[in-house]
């Protein structure tokens, strides 16, 4: 593959090697424990080259996981990429492996629920703190940075709400300060953002979502820049993450298209999302390529293109009216996680519970949607129809 390739050339032949595939059009599963030599010289380059894509033990990994990491690494312009059973895996092994006790976390307020409740059960009791931070904060964070900071944990797009970041500003002043920078990128996944040209050490994705693309397979990846890259891969290993090699070809497969994938699930996003901005029952649409979201300008200056996930605000709704919204439609499903072929809605109540550095209002209730790959047009109708039943309930 040549680095001037373009983008859907390169989707299809990253980690495509012979080494790896055998001569096979996609590397094959690799089931293993334990590897056997058959001389100690044999046994002695497995060693040296443990690291090194060498078969050397089941943990470290096998042909199927050596061609996946290398696809996901170039994708994302990285030096290495680690391997966990989950995204949730992926963030707490990285932090894991460069946090330790008496260091102080910057985390960004609206950071996937998960990630915060692993600041504030499991990290606190290790004695790393943590201060959440205004996603806009911008170059105000430097006021936040404190001489044992270690971690600026960035997640852009936010979960629910949408507030896209100014990654290279907070990267350049982590920075100046010797901070680490990692960054949630599971949004734009490996294809619509290029983490490490805005100064990301370690860029994380839940390759459950669009990476994988059929909601039937748990995975997380952690890419390090070449200074972080030895330290992440030897502490994840020392904590016995490892993955499926089933699951990884089943990933790998899925990357495969994930170009075509997300153009579609892009295209049929903005048509839904254009027609709600006409509804008069609704506020405001916190889709990133909207100018009504924050972080708007970033959007356009940082990332190529968009995908399936966004929310949308609502002008008034209570638990009934947003109950009548999300329940009984024909396309979209009630489901948690997102990046599938599907279409899914969540009705969110409760945001302040899961901030403390910014407030939302919460007299306009929040719909989440993932605009799966299903006709735009039936989608719409899905959605015209629970507007009706969501006037019907405020109207009583």
């Amino acid at each position: 593959m040549s680095k001037d390739d373009k983008l859907a050339t390169q989707i299809v032949s990253v980690g495509r090697e012979k080494k790896f595939t055998k001569g096979i059009i996609n590397p094959p599963v690799f089931r293993a424990s334990t590897v056997v030599f058959d001389t100690m010289d044999e046994m002695r380059f497995a060693i040296k080259n443990k690291t090194n894509g060498e078969m050397f033990y089941g943990r470290r990994g096998t042909p199927t996981h050596f061609s996946f990491q290398q696809a996901i690494c170039e994708l994302e312009g990285g030096a290495g990429t680690a391997l966990y059973p989950s995204g949730a895996g992926a963030i707490s092994s990285a932090l894991l492996s460069f946090l330790k006790s008496g260091d102080h976390l910057l985390m960004v307020d609206t950071a996937y629920e998960p990630t915060r409740d692993l600041c504030n059960k499991m990290l606190a009791g290790f004695g790393i703190e943590t201060t959440y931070y205004d996603p806009m904060i911008g170059a105000g964070i430097r006021e936040l940075i404190r001489p044992n900071t270690k971690v600026l944990f960035l997640e852009s797009p936010g979960s629910i709400t949408m507030e896209v970041q100014d990654v290279p500003t907070l990267s350049r002043i982590a920075h100046e300060h010797d901070v680490i920078v990692m960054l949630d990128n599971t949004w734009a996944s490996p294809i619509n953002s290029r983490p490490f040209d805005m100064g990301i050490d370690i860029s994380i994705q839940a390759a459950t979502k669009y990476i994988v693309g059929h909601s039937d397979v748990m995975m997380g990846t952690a890419t390090a820049n070449e200074k972080h890259w030895e330290q992440l891969r030897e502490n994840s290993y020392l904590m016995g993450q490892t993955t499926s090699p089933d699951d990884v070809y089943l990933a790998a497969r899925g990357l495969r298209t994930l170009g075509v994938r997300m153009a579609q699930h892009n295209k049929n996003a903005l048509k839904v999302a254009n027609w709600l901005a006409t509804r008069p029952e609704v506020d405001h649409i916190r889709h990133p390529a909207f100018d009504t979201c924050p972080g708007h300008e970033f959007f356009k200056r940082d990332f190529s293109s968009g995908n399936g996930l966004f929310s949308f605000v609502l002008k008034q709704g209570d638990l009934a009216s947003v109950t009548a919204f999300v329940e009984n439609m024909d396309h979209f499903k009630m489901g948690f996680s997102w990046g599938g072929f599907e279409s899914l809605i969540l009705g969110v109540f409760g945001i302040n519970n899961i901030r403390t550095a910014t407030q939302w209002d919460s007299s306009k209730p929040l719909i989440r949607l993932h605009i799966g790959l299903e006709d735009a047009d039936d989608l719409i109708a899905d959605l015209d129809a629970a507007f009706s039943r969501y006037n019907a309930i405020l109207q009583k």
